[in-house]
C-alpha cells in the first residue's frame, strides 16, 4: 500500500513486488552466503597479486562488476560503487544471488576533529540525507543497523583488543554541498563521520531481511574552517587490515 505525500521523496510504498526485480538478472547464485564490500581498490589490487584472491564473476552492464573469492574461506569481495544507488542497488541483487551476510568496509570524513586517521567507527545507522533509502523503508530522520549482527562485531572487536568507536553516520548524496551549517547540525544529531552509502545499505539489508554490518575508519576532517585531507587514501595498512578485519567478521556476523 503506497502512503501518498506532497513530497514524491516521502511517499512510501511496502509492495514487495517492483515491476523490475532483481531476481530478473540472476542466472547462477553464488555457491556462498558471505560477502565483503570494500572502497579500497588498491587492496584488492594487493590480494590479487598475492594470489589471496581470484576472479569469481563478472556481472555485466555499462559498469561491469567485478566478484572475487578469497583463496582460503567461503567469502566473496567486491568494491563498492559510490552512492546509495550504484552501492546500494547492486547490494540488492547481491542479496538476490543467495549473499545473507554482508560487511562493509570504507573511510569517511570525520566531523570531529579527535577522531584520528584510522580510526574505526561501528556503524549503529545513518542520518538519512539521500534519496535512495526512502524506497526501501518508510520515512524516518534516522536508520539503525540490526543490533544483534552490531553486538556481535562489537564484541569481536573487544575481544581481540581493537579500538573502536561506534555511532552514527550521516549520509549524503552531495559531497560538494556538505556546507559548515549543515555539518554542525549533523554533528548535533549524532553522526560522528560523513559518507555516502549507509543509509542505503542499511535499509536494503533491513528490507529484504539479512545481516549487514559495517565498519567506516575517519579519513579526510571536514569539521575545521578548511577541508584537511589528511592523506587519508595513503593509509594502505590500515585499509589492508580493514579488509582481512572484515572477511573474520562477516563469518561471525
Amino acid at each position: 500500500m503506497m502512503t501518498k505525500n506532497p513530497y514524491p521523496i516521502l511517499e512510501f510504498d511496502d509492495n514487495k513486488t517492483a515491476k523490475l526485480n532483481p531476481s530478473v538478472f540472476v542466472s547462477r547464485p553464488f555457491d556462498t552466503d558471505k560477502m565483503v564490500i570494500t572502497f579500497f581498490p588498491e587492496v584488492v589490487d594487493a590480494l590479487i597479486a598475492e594470489e589471496k584472491i581470484k576472479l569469481d564473476r563478472t556481472l555485466g552492464g555499462e559498469n561491469p562488476v567485478y566478484v572475487y573469492r578469497f583463496t582460503d574461506a567461503d567469502v566473496l569481495i567486491t568494491l563498492g560503487a559510490i552512492g546509495c544507488p550504484a552501492c546500494g542497488g547492486n547490494l540488492d541483487l547481491f542479496h538476490a544471488m543467495g549473499i545473507t551476510k554482508v560487511m562493509f568496509c570504507g573511510g569517511g570524513g570525520v566531523l570531529d576533529k579527535t577522531i584520528e586517521v584510522g580510526q574505526l567507527l561501528v556503524v549503529d545507522g545513518a542520518i538519512r540525507d539521500e534519496g535512495f533509502s526512502y524506497h526501501y523503508i518508510e520515512p524516518s530522520k534516522y536508520i539503525y543497523t540490526n543490533p544483534k549482527v552490531t553486538e556481535k562485531i562489537v564484541e569481536y572487536l573487544t575481544n581481540h583488543s581493537i579500538s573502536y568507536l561506534r555511532g552514527l553516520t550521516w549520509t549524503t548524496d552531495a559531497m560538494f554541498r556538505e556546507t559548515p551549517e549543515r555539518i554542525e547540525r549533523r554533528k548535533a544529531e549524532g553522526a560522528k563521520i560523513v559518507e555516502m552509502e549507509q543509509a542505503g545499505c542499511i535499509a536494503v539489508s533491513e528490507f529484504r531481511g539479512f545481516a549487514y554490518g559495517a565498519l567506516i575508519y575517519g579519513g579526510d576532517d571536514v569539521s575545521g574552517d578548511e577541508w584537511s585531507n589528511r592523506g587519508w587514501r595513503s593509509r594502505k595498512g590500515i585499509r589492508y587490515d580493514m579488509v582481512t578485519l572484515c572477511k573474520n567478521l562477516v563469518n561471525i556476523i
